[in-house]
């Protein structure tokens, strides 16, 4: 080791390693868990040599949802249907965040406008933009959509989202119509809800689309 390496300083320790590391620490041990000197502990490396990779905590947490968002990003935009496009993309953020329930919170509290995720914006408005929404659209449709399915993604998490829980804790006398709703959904409606209710924006949409067309 060089003498003028920061103490502690591990010799190849990278930003993407950094936010990896949070990630897992916060997937383990929850949002609370994390901090600076804790992090630096999971990496085997003193706090202060985490600022080498991120200048402080709020661009730790920034980097935190630019690596889950990019694990809902697909290959390619522009490369199917842009409803198909917004499917896929909207499964795959699904995805990302229920293997990150303990992180969802960060998404629905920060912008994180990192260079990373402004590429990935800047996709889907070029692919929307191409299909032939207005540009002004375009933004809409990406905030709708993201915002409906973290959203979701939150109430999975809370716990908030299941049927049978609602059929089983209410008075059926005093509300039958609702209990029979809840009971005809299931326990495992939260899927089948997520789907229709994609569907019904992705349609949305598609009208949107055809009425700036006409």
């Amino acid at each position: 080791m060089t003498a003028n390496r920061a103490r502690g300083q591990r010799a190849g320790l990278t930003r993407q390693a950094v936010l990896e590391a949070a990630v897992r620490l916060v997937d383990r041990e929850g949002i609370k868990a994390l901090s600076m000197r804790r992090l630096g502990a999971e990496l085997g490396v003193e706090a202060m040599t985490l600022y080498h990779h991120v200048p402080n905590k709020s661009a730790l947490l920034d980097g935190m949802i630019e690596q889950i968002v990019a694990e809902a990003v697909p290959p390619e935009f522009g490369a199917a249907t842009w409803r198909e496009d917004l499917r896929a993309y909207a499964h795959a953020l699904m995805a990302a965040l229920a293997a990150h329930p303990h992180a969802v919170p960060l998404l629905l509290s920060r912008p994180a406008m990192t260079p990373r995720n402004l590429r990935t914006m800047e996709a889907v408005v070029a692919m929307l933009h191409e299909a032939g929404f207005p540009l002004r659209r375009t933004l809409d449709i990406l905030y709708s959509l993201t915002g409906f399915v973290v959203g979701q993604a939150a109430a999975r998490a809370g716990g908030v989202d299941g049927a049978g829980e609602l059929a089983s804790s209410l008075d059926a006398d005093a509300y039958p119509l609702l209990v029979e709703a809840a009971r005809e959904a299931g326990e495992d409606a939260a899927e089948g809800r997520f789907e229709f209710a994609l569907d019904a924006l992705l349609s949305g949409y598609e009208r949107e689309l055809a009425l700036t067309r006409a």
